[in-house]
């Protein structure tokens, strides 16, 4: 039986989360510590104690995802349960990276620092925004923004999570046209999400542009596992691969739903989602529902599964 960790991404913040691995276990005491350095902030403060509307900030909420779901990796690690593949939903994937072994979690952190404060400046500079259409398919909602999008005002598909269920990006403008449009194609329901810009679409450009400069300096290691790309839903434990998966990954759509069909093909019959949340839960069941759905966010949850 074939085990895959799912690192979940923006949005499965919530405060205190982590709390435990950092008072009852040296590996999470370590990390915090270490993130609060690289951050240059006290990171586990907003963590710990919020207030919600801080930690909901993209430049703290990416970081802090990060943290907690590596801490809760390497703890598995730590316990002898090692997956035969990893993934992350969006910022997930530096989780996944970071738990196989070829980002370090200093290079992890102070990449996802960078990530996010350009994904936000980037959301300043050109103002967008990402709704949820649900009840159309992938290929309906591609043609829908095709026929909207011009080069003046850009929609686009960018979160393939699940059948049924697709997030588009992009000008403010276009994303209202859109969800207007998908509700005359039949969609269930076409609703506008909290984001600061708009993520996995062009106008990411600018965030790209540095996290890119950034990537081609640092070190990346070959995977001990296969990890599996948002931008091809494809496995490789490559450095050079994982490198221009990381880059190409700000602008171009998250394939999900055919990254965990790509991983049942593989042999995973479990997906564990390793971080905040319950987000990846939910969608492995809208994807397969006879694939087993776990997920770890507490020490205690942790200890429940090492002794199974």
């Amino acid at each position: 039986m074939a085990t895959a960790f799912v690192c979940p991404g923006q949005g499965s913040q919530k405060v205190s989360m982590g709390h435990d691995l950092f008072t009852s276990s040296e590996v999470g005491k370590k990390y915090f510590d270490l993130a609060n350095e690289i951050m240059e902030i006290d990171i586990q403060n907003i963590i710990f104690n919020g207030p919600e509307e801080k930690l909901k900030e993209t430049q703290y909420t990416q970081p802090a995802i990060y943290i907690v779901s590596v801490i809760l990796g390497y703890i598995l690690l730590e316990k002898g349960m090692q997956p035969d593949m990893v993934a992350g939903h969006s910022l997930g994937e530096y989780s996944a990276c970071t738990i196989a072994g070829s980002l370090a979690f200093k290079t992890g952190l102070s990449l996802v620092k960078l990530r996010a404060e350009s994904m936000q400046d980037a959301g300043i500079t050109n103002p967008g925004t990402m709704a949820a259409i649900i009840g159309m398919t992938d290929e309906d909602v591609i043609s829908m923004c095709n026929t909207i999008s011009s080069d003046e005002s850009v929609v686009v598909a960018a979160n393939f999570n699940c059948p049924g269920q697709v997030v588009i990006s992009g000008d403010i403008n276009a994303v209202h046209e859109a969800m207007g449009k998908a509700h005359d194609l039949g969609a269930r329901m076409a609703k506008e999400l909290n984001v600061s810009g708009a993520f996995h679409s062009p106008l990411m450009d600018p965030a790209k542009k540095r996290l890119s400069a950034a990537l081609d300096t640092i070190e990346i290691n070959t995977a001990t596992m296969p990890v599996y790309a948002n931008v091809t839903a494809q496995p490789t434990t490559e450095a050079d691969e994982l490198r221009s998966n990381l880059k190409n990954q700000l602008d171009c759509p998250v394939k999900w739903h055919e990254t965990i069909d790509n991983m049942k093909t593989a042999g995973a019959t479990e997906m564990m989602e390793v971080g905040p949340g319950r987000v990846l839960q939910g969608l492995t069941r809208r994807i397969d529902k006879k694939l087993i759905s776990k997920g770890v966010e507490t020490l205690e949850q942790i200890e429940g599964i090492a002794h199974v």
